[in-house]
C-alpha cells in the first residue's frame, strides 16, 4: 500500500500551528501581569515619590515636612510649660525638669527655624488645640497636683513624639532633616528621663494611653508647589552641638522608721 500524501490547508491544526499557539499563550501569560500592574498607583513607593520634592540637601518627603512642623509645635507649648514648672514646681526634681524643657526647646526651636528657612518651609506660630488644652490644664493646677499633671502630661507627649523621631530618622533621605532628627532624639530622650526622675509619672496610665493608640498617625503633607524632579546630590550636614545637662537624682520616699520600743 502506498503512503497517503500529506493533507494541505489545515492551517493552525497542523503540528506547527499547535506549537505557535502554545508559544503565543506562554507569551501572553508573561505579559499580562506586567501590563496589569504597569498603571497601578497608590502603592507606598508611588505615594512617597508623589509627595517628595528635590532639594539641595536631598529628597524632602511629606513625612519630613510633618516632622519639621511637629518639632516647631512641640517648642511652642513645651517651652512655656517648662518656664512655668520652674516657678510652680514644688520639688527640685520638677523644677529641674522644667529647666531641661526650657533649655532643650530653646535649642531645638533655633535649629528647626534654621532648617525650615533652608528648605523653604513655613512654620506655625502657635500651639495646636490639643497643646493649648494641656497648657490650660497646667495653668489651673496647683501644688502637688500641678507636679503630677506636669510630669504625666509632658511624659505622654514626649512618648508620642519619640516614635515619630525614630521613624523619620530611619527613613529620611534629607541630610538637614536627618541632623534635626538626631538633635530631637537626644533632647526628647533627656526630657523623658528628667520627667520620670520626678517620681510622679504613672506608668500604668501611660501604658494604657499608648496601648489605646492615642498617638495620632502621621499624615503626609501635600508637596510644595513646583515641579518634582530627580533628587539633587545631598549636601552633608555636620551635627549641631547639643546642650549638656545633668539629670536630677530620682525622687524617692524616705525609708520607714523603726517603731519605738518602751
Amino acid at each position: 500500500m502506498r503512503p497517503r500524501p500529506p493533507v494541505n490547508g489545515r492551517g493552525i491544526f497542523t503540528g506547527t500551528g499547535i506549537i505557535i499557539i502554545g508559544l503565543l499563550a506562554t507569551l501572553l501569560a508573561l505579559i499580562f501581569p506586567i501590563w496589569s500592574y504597569a498603571d497601578r498607583s497608590g502603592t507606598g513607593l508611588d505615594v512617597l515619590n508623589a509627595q517628595t520634592v528635590s532639594t539641595r540637601y536631598g529628597p524632602l518627603s511629606g513625612l519630613d515636612r510633618d516632622f519639621v512642623t511637629k518639632v516647631r509645635l512641640a517648642g511652642l507649648w513645651e517651652l512655656p510649660a517648662g518656664q512655668q514648672a520652674q516657678l510652680k514646681g514644688t520639688t527640685p526634681a520638677v523644677r529641674t525638669a522644667g529647666q531641661h524643657l526650657v533649655e532643650g526647646h530653646t535649642f531645638l526651636d533655633e535649629r528647626v527655624r534654621d532648617v525650615a528657612a533652608k528648605l523653604g518651609l513655613e512654620l506655625p506660630n502657635e500651639p495646636n488645640d490639643q497643646q493649648k488644652q494641656w497648657l490650660a490644664t497646667l495653668d489651673g493646677a496647683q501644688g502637688v497636683d500641678y507636679d503630677r499633671q506636669f510630669a504625666n502630661i509632658l511624659r505622654l507627649a514626649h512618648g508620642r513624639v519619640f516614635s515619630v523621631v525614630a521613624q523619620v530618622r530611619a527613613s529620611t533621605r534629607n541630610s538637614l532633616v536627618r541632623a534635626l532628627a538626631d538633635d530631637a532624639n537626644t533632647t526628647v530622650l533627656d526630657h523623658i528621663k528628667v520627667l520620670e526622675a520626678t517620681g510622679y509619672v504613672d506608668f500604668d496610665a501611660l501604658a494604657r494611653d499608648m496601648a489605646a493608640g492615642s498617638t495620632p498617625p502621621i499624615t503626609n503633607s501635600p508637596a510644595p508647589p513646583g515641579p518634582i524632579s530627580d533628587p539633587s546630590p545631598a549636601i552633608p550636614v555636620a551635627p549641631s552641638p547639643l546642650p549638656s545637662y545633668s539629670l536630677p537624682p530620682p525622687a524617692s520616699s524616705p525609708p520607714p522608721q523603726a517603731p519605738e520600743t518602751s
